[in-house]
């Protein structure tokens, strides 16, 4: 996963671009990813100060409303690449249209249903709903 990450100021910088370049150069990666054969999916999030924090520091968890206060970057978006290894998606993460200060990628990897315990009655279930909507 190509987890696409930036700093307020950068949100704010991002704000004095045509929105039609934003979307033509998200465009032109997207594509060139599906292409070669490498996107599963791609979505971008709405605004942080539209979103909700739940911390979970207490009991009951408290509901802050964004925006949020002391925040270093904000998740903005993601790829999802289904990649032979970490490298290529180092190699995809760098060629990505997302230039300037306070611009990240960041790269994690996505856990396989088939890595957890098969024998747990939740892996099972979770299993047999991804049979029945297809995502298996």
């Amino acid at each position: 996963m190509l987890i696409m990450r930036a700093t307020d100021e950068s949100y704010a910088e991002m704000a004095n671009v045509d929105f039609d370049e934003v979307l033509s150069s998200m465009g032109r990666f997207n594509d060139e990813m599906i292409r070669a054969g490498v996107l599963v999916a791609a979505e971008g999030l709405d605004d942080a100060a539209k979103g909700v924090v739940v911390d979970y520091s207490s009991q009951p968890p408290v509901v802050t409303d964004g925006p949020y206060g002391e925040t270093k970057e904000l998740f903005g978006g993601f790829w999802i690449l289904d990649v032979a290894s970490q490298e290529e998606a180092v190699e995809w993460a760098k060629r990505a249209p997302l230039a300037g200060p306070g611009m990240k990628a960041e790269i994690r990897r996505v856990s396989s249903i088939d890595e957890f315990p098969q024998d747990n009655e939740w892996i099972q279930k979770e299993r047999a709903w991804r049979e029945r909507t297809g995502q298996l």
